[in-house]
């Protein structure tokens, strides 16, 4: 261990001994389901701003599974610091440490923020493990000394996220893996080839891990801050309550929307025309460089669709395996969709089959990987995407794989039917009316993709990253939305119940239209 931390024995051990508790209790931390056999501090990195700031990485001990390394922010002061009470208002103490040293999260510290942007600002070389650099466009970006006390955004998210003013923003990655984060390698390449509806990238701190043979470590990515007006997901549930609060005179139907009247043609006609326009964009850029390994579009072969098969069966499988456990558990008003599901297992699964059995003549190139509506934002005129981390379930080498593009249309598609889902049971709560808003419902969502798509395949022309042929095309997506459909599934019956309604209704959905 670097002997950044100056600590005696003693203390390291009393530190590591309480770290445990601490990481258990953050929801960066993704591992709850293993018991934790100790907690290690590896290295520690001293940041510029404060000499009691520590930029500190820990190897967690697993007893089922391999040890991970998650990044912790600390300060360390001592029990007579005349200061002590007014840190312990603003940081969470995490333990007291022989000799009178104590330990705080220091993670909603300004001096941490401003720590981490003076790293980036300073680049040019390496500090013990950690290395920073800057893109040529930080100069631009740069608020310089000016910059206003930096904010935390979203303290209990997986990442910790950071806000300088109307400039910059820092994305830290708590969970450390091996080899480029998909967020930075993906948002260099969009940048450097012209793709302006992301975030400009302005620089980024890696981690090279002294005791362990490996890439370096993405830590941390610093990008331009795009004003907005919030997320799509947003923007299209403020649009919803209007729309099904025009249910309530009974001035609309589900077969006449009236979308041109009541105000509404921006965001289901306009908006998604939009959004298909700016995802083949991403798409065509993503797919623009024949001579990067990283981003070369493959074909389709034999091999990679009977993995591909044998992942969507084995995910499907799990899915109503844990359907099965808990049908009794789940909310009343989802138990007969759950048992019409569970009847269907078998013509579920064999509508992968054709993967097997057809030759799908397109190409896999890299992807977005977690594309929905809480991914993009809303600049009042324009869509910016965001967070190219792709899905946080999967493994870092499963989250920089080659798919067909389709992957990213059919997960927009599903955020559409959840939208539309979400703001009807929020509506049906206020108003009651179910069967009028759930008639509306699926008015807007088809409407609402059929947009979606046309403008996606009208923009993408004859793109050689598409399917080349119609039936092709449909099979492709008819596979990646049914796969969405079942994650989904898996992650509202483990997360929020009360959701698994909007996943169930996808999957009957899919089958009836079939």
């Amino acid at each position: 261990m670097t002997n950044e931390l100056q600590l005696t024995t003693q203390q390291l051990a009393a530190l590591e001994a309480v770290l445990p508790a601490y990481m258990l209790s953050k929801r960066w931390f993704r591992a709850k389901a293993y018991t934790i056999a100790s907690v290690q501090i590896v290295d520690a990195y001293q940041l510029p701003a404060s000499y009691d700031l520590r930029l500190t990485i820990a190897r967690v001990n697993y007893e089922q599974a391999d040890p991970d390394r998650y990044v912790l922010l600390l300060r360390f002061v001592s029990a007579d610091d005349d200061s002590l009470s007014a840190i312990g208002d603003v940081l969470s103490e995490i333990a007291r440490l022989p000799d009178g040293l104590v330990v705080y999260d220091a993670t909603a510290d300004p001096a941490v923020a401003l720590g981490l942007l003076s790293a980036i600002r300073v680049s040019g070389g390496q500090s013990g493990a950690i290395s920073a650099w800057r893109t040529g466009a930080f100069a631009s970006l740069d608020p310089g000394e000016n910059v206003v006390q930096p904010s935390l955004m979203g303290v209990e998210q997986s990442n910790t996220s950071v806000k300088y003013g109307d400039a910059l923003i820092l994305k830290l990655f708590r969970r450390l893996e091996d080899g480029i984060s998909p967020e930075l390698e993906i948002g260099r390449f969009l940048a450097e080839r012209g793709f302006r509806n992301t975030p400009p990238l302005a620089g980024a701190i890696e981690y090279v891990p002294g005791d362990v043979a490996g890439e370096p470590q993405t830590l941390a990515i610093l990008q331009g801050f795009v004003p907005n007006q919030g997320d799509a997901w947003s923007y299209i549930l403020r649009s919803l309550e209007e729309y099904y609060g025009a249910t309530d005179d009974g001035r609309q139907t589900a077969d006449d929307p009236g979308a041109s009247t009541y105000g509404l043609r921006a965001t289901i006609y306009d908006a998604p025309h939009l959004l298909g326009q700016r995802t083949a964009q991403m798409h065509a850029t993503l797919a623009s460089d024949p001579d990067d390994p990283a981003f070369a579009p493959e074909h389709f072969t034999a091999e990679y669709q009977a993995a591909m098969h044998g992942s969507m069966r084995a995910l499907t499988e799990e899915a109503f395996r844990l359907l099965r456990g808990r049908v009794e558990r789940l909310p009343d008003e989802a138990r007969d969709e759950a048992a019409a599901i569970l009847l269907q297992q078998d013509t579920i699964l064999a509508r992968f089959d054709p993967l097997l059995t057809h030759h799908v003549k397109a190409m896999r190139t890299r992807c977005h990987g977690d594309y929905h509506l809480g991914q993009v934002l809303w600049t009042g005129n324009d869509f910016v995407i965001i967070d190219f981390e792709g899905e946080p379930v999967r493994t870092l080498a499963e989250r920089r794989l080659k798919h067909s593009p389709l992957k990213d249309v059919a997960g927009m598609l599903r955020s559409f039917h959840y939208a539309a889902y979400a703001g009807m049971f929020d509506s049906i709560d206020k108003r009651g009316l179910q069967e009028q808003i759930e008639l509306r419902a699926n008015s807007w969502y088809k409407q609402v993709s059929a947009t979606y798509l046309r403008s996606y395949l009208t923009t993408a022309g004859n793109a050689s990253w598409l399917p080349a042929t119609e039936a092709d095309l449909h099979l492709l997506l008819d596979a990646h939305l049914l796969e969405k459909a079942v994650y989904e599934l898996l992650y509202e019956i483990n997360m929020r119940p009360d959701w698994v309604q909007i996943p169930l209704k996808g999957i009957l959905q899919l089958q009836s239209d079939q």
